[in-house]
């Protein structure tokens, strides 16, 4: 759902607040190790630990993630909004926890707290939700500078799905301008150099995203604008470009390969519209401890391998992503501190031009790009086999991340079929946090044969059917209850759980597949998980994991643009391997792996 109107913002503004990030943002944030309840010492403790051991390096933001202004969060989950103590002021703008944030006391806000990451020759960030809040429409509490209440510049419409605290503000009421102007106007009195503003890109909310910019503007400092969730629709590209810093690629993402699997394919679609200045955000980097009072999972070090974890850095640098590290700074091993300080690869996220994904052939993706200065190349090769469950190589569509931030818990499929195909898999996989709750449903399956024919999948039968958990049921979930999505009972459909394949014969004139797809209710309430993906294809996903092994690459150096001799570097290894020309040069990427090469000529 798009929140449209036209777009004001002028060439001088856009110039301007792109100089604010001239190589992609590098940080740390909250959210990925303490969730909605960190606490001011928990930041402290980041903050130094950044400045000791990674400012050197380019590392500079500490963001504050959601909620810092409920007095009485404590864990890793959300307060319901009617158990929620909120820290507000007489104009209706949220204030930091004085219990969780001391230094707030008094009506000094996060300045103290700021000036203390300032101090450390460091950046201060915040994360609030779009909207204003309803604490201040209830109260109808007067907006700053004007004679106007908050319950007068509000509409219901359009609430996040995920986290009711904010009502939308409406554009062409007198006022909403105003409301966002007085709290950006605290902001930079508090000294905020970037501001995560959450429920803005998924569904894109125009009006808001354009007042946002206009009242950062407005404050005459370098406040840098991040947009979250993804997934960003991939259409709006120019108005996220025109207004924001940066903006989410996808929904959010944790420490499992599927979703980094994923994520290569959302990284192509937008390197396209890198611009200096603006930067598409694959999202958090949930590596060293995390999930200490996180929402997905256990206190827990990344559950990514080392060969994934050094995948996952590659592909957000040669993607040029901003890099925000998630887990707990002061835990870190030596590996992460190696994977956040590698000089070489940190110089091809900043100062590299051209970044695309290059090629993919089966299980091996070619990311290149060119260095801005020298005209070297720098080149990666990722081995993205197997999934550990499926091999996604096979998919025709991937819902990516359903989750309960997921509008509505689903979402719909209406996906043409390959001609002549004879076997359908419908696939549910888990998304990172093991597959505890991930009760999913597919509402009313079906594929339309060229003829206009329909076949109910729910009344066809299936040639297997398998599940993480239970059984798979016909218009049950898969605990035997309904089927339920987002408080909508449905009478036909196919209740499972992940991971599960469910195989299909399909007639060859097969044209088309649809189906809703979400995560059943019984499993949000039982509250553990529900953390899923759908996927779709008509080859057989399974992995023979006595076939997955390190893969051999010879890399074509004319096809490259290189006719003579070069000089190869491993980044990773900090080691030159030779000189080199034409098909010399061979090399093995482990399974998830990566190799990373600065390519120059001789």
């Amino acid at each position: 759902m798009i929140i449209s109107c036209s777009n004001s913002t002028t060439e001088t503004e856009i110039k301007n607040f792109h100089q604010w990030a001239k190589t992609p943002p590098m940080g740390w944030n909250s959210w990925d190790c303490f969730g909605p309840s960190v606490i001011e010492t928990e930041v402290k403790e980041n903050t130094d630990y950044m400045a000791t051991h990674l400012k050197k390096y380019g590392w500079e933001y500490v963001v504050v993630d959601i909620r810092w202004y409920v007095d009485n969060q404590t864990t890793g989950h959300y307060n319901p909004y009617n158990r929620s103590d909120f820290i507000i002021d007489d104009y209706g703008r949220y204030q930091p926890s004085p219990k969780r944030f001391p230094s707030s006391i008094n009506g000094q806000g996060f300045k103290p707290l700021a000036d203390y990451i300032h101090s450390k020759g460091l950046k201060f960030g915040i994360h609030i939700m779009r909207g204003i809040p309803k604490e201040a429409v209830k109260n109808k509490l007067l907006i700053k500078g004007t004679n106007i209440t908050a319950d007068k510049v509000y509409s219901p419409d359009y609430e996040c799905t995920w986290l009711q605290d904010n009502y939308t503000i409406l554009k062409d009421r007198k006022g909403g301008q105003e409301y966002y102007n007085s709290i950006f106007e605290l902001y930079a009195s508090w000294g905020v150099d970037y501001i995560k503003v959450d429920d803005l890109s998924r569904p894109y909310h125009r009006d808001e995203i354009e007042m946002i910019r206009k009242a950062i503007d407005k404050t005459g400092r370098p406040i840098l604008l991040s947009m979250s969730p993804g997934a960003t629709p991939l259409d709006q590209h120019k108005h996220a470009r025109e207004n924001a810093n940066l903006w989410r690629t996808i929904d959010d993402f944790w420490d499992n390969w599927s979703q980094l699997n994923y994520s290569f394919e959302k990284c192509a679609q937008w390197a396209p519209y890198i611009l200096q200045g603006s930067w598409p955000d694959a999202d958090m980097l949930p590596l060293g401890r995390i999930s200490i009072r996180g929402e997905r999972g256990e206190d827990r070090y990344t559950k990514f391998t080392k060969d994934e974890q050094y995948s996952l850095i590659t592909l957000w640098s040669i993607f040029k992503s901003p890099l925000m590290f998630g887990g707990n700074l002061p835990d870190n091993d030596s590996f992460t501190n190696n994977l956040l300080s590698n000089e070489e690869v940190l110089e091809m996220h900043s100062n590299s031009i051209n970044n695309k994904q290059y090629y993919k052939k089966g299980n091996i993706i070619c990311w290149t790009a060119d260095d801005s200065r020298s005209g070297d190349k720098y080149v990666a090769l990722f081995n993205n086999e197997g999934d550990g469950f499926i091999n996604t190589d096979k998919v025709i569509y991937r819902s990516g991340s359903i989750t309960k931030l997921t509008d509505g818990y689903g979402e719909q499929i209406d996906l043409n079929i390959p001609l002549n195909s004879k076997e359908l898999y419908l696939i549910v996989n888990d998304n990172g946090d093991t597959h505890s709750c991930d009760h999913a449903n597919w509402i009313e399956p079906k594929i339309i044969l060229s003829n206009g024919t329909s076949i109910d999948l729910v009344k066809k039968s299936w040639e297997f059917a398998t599940t993480g958990w239970g059984k798979v049921q016909k218009n049950k979930s898969v605990s035997g209850k309904g089927l339920i999505i987002n408080n909508k009972q449905y009478t036909r459909g196919i209740g499972t759980h992940s991971q599960s394949i469910i195989k299909y014969l399909i007639p060859e004139d097969t044209k088309k597949f649809s189906a809703y797809v979400g995560l059943d209710q019984q499993g949000m309430i039982e509250g553990c998980g529900s953390t899923v993906e759908f996927m779709v294809s008509v080859n057989d996903p399974r992995i023979d994991h006595n076939s997955i092994k390190s893969t051999e690459v010879i890399l074509d150096l004319k096809d490259l643009g290189f006719e003579n001799s070069v000089s190869i570097r491993d980044l990773w290894k900090k080691k030159t391997l030779g000189t080199f020309r034409g098909n010399e040069f061979k090399t093995t990427i482990p399974q998830h792996g990566v190799v990373l090469y600065r390519i120059t000529k001789k």
